[in-house]
């Protein structure tokens, strides 16, 4: 397909990047920022631009990678006739586009993307258009850069993003508190990933519920009272390991 993309961060880098490696052709990138747009058109081999009506009306595709708050903040100037205008995001509706084009849809890659990083991750996608035909369309698309992939409305779509939150953006920031603990009592928190490494790769083959151990699921509590004993001198780390266990001896195991 004849695309053109529409941001230049890592979400619009990545599948540039990955659709030129399918043999899809990149025409033209978009940025606000034209020395930004510049550097990922020349990776791309793709023309580019930094202003809404230069922005080509010849491509078959047009995919917006940009942030939630510039698509529903009415940021996206583009006017389309039939061509297909799709998102990026998790977290917004399909129908934010419906005034850009009249054949619109979603390609949300549920990842954590990052230019510069190799080898790039497994990319699931999941997919939704205004038509049949554009969901066939992008269903295609999809799987030409990936071995999964998914129709979800903008109900199922919202779900996945939250449960994205809970399992990559929480769990990050737990690692980052422990690796902060870490370094305050002279701890090496390299010794720690092994274990993260291990619990990662159990859940490719049995559920989170079956691999969860700990003092709060074979209830110890002297474990846990030592614990919270010694977080004293850290309260909002305190705080945040006692809701955890909390949460955890309530829990139907």
């Amino acid at each position: 397909m004849q695309i053109v993309i529409i941001g230049t961060g890592n979400t619009a880098t990545v599948l540039g990047k990955q659709l030129k490696m399918a043999g899809h052709f990149i025409v033209q990138v978009y940025g606000r920022n034209p020395e930004a747009a510049a550097r990922l058109a020349g990776e791309l081999q793709a023309a580019y631009c930094s202003g809404w009506t230069n922005i080509t009306q010849q491509a078959e595709l047009y995919i917006i990678a940009l942030s939630d708050q510039a698509l529903t903040g009415g940021e996206v100037q583009l006017q389309l006739k039939n061509q297909l205008l799709v998102h990026t995001a998790g977290s917004v509706a399909m129908e934010v586009l419906k005034n850009n084009s009249s054949v619109y849809g979603v390609f949300y890659p549920l990842q954590t993307l990052k230019k510069g990083i190799e080898p790039v991750p497994a990319i699931p996608v999941l997919i939704d258009g205004s038509s049949a035909d554009a969901r066939a369309s992008l269903l295609s698309l999809a799987k030409t850069i990936t071995q999964t992939v998914s129709i979800a409305n903008d109900a199922e779509r919202m779900k996945y993003h939250l449960c994205a939150v809970m399992t990559n953006n929480f769990s990050n920031y737990l690692y980052i508190l422990a690796e902060n603990y870490c370094q305050k009592n002279g701890l090496n928190f390299s010794n720690l990933l092994p274990l993260i490494d291990e619990t990662a790769n159990r859940l490719h083959h049995f559920s989170p519920r079956m691999v969860q151990t700990g003092p709060a699921i074979r209830k110890d509590i002297g474990t846990i009272e030592q614990h919270s004993n010694i977080l004293d001198s850290d309260p909002e780390l305190k705080k945040i390991y006692q809701f955890f266990t909390e949460s955890m001896l309530r829990f139907p195991w």
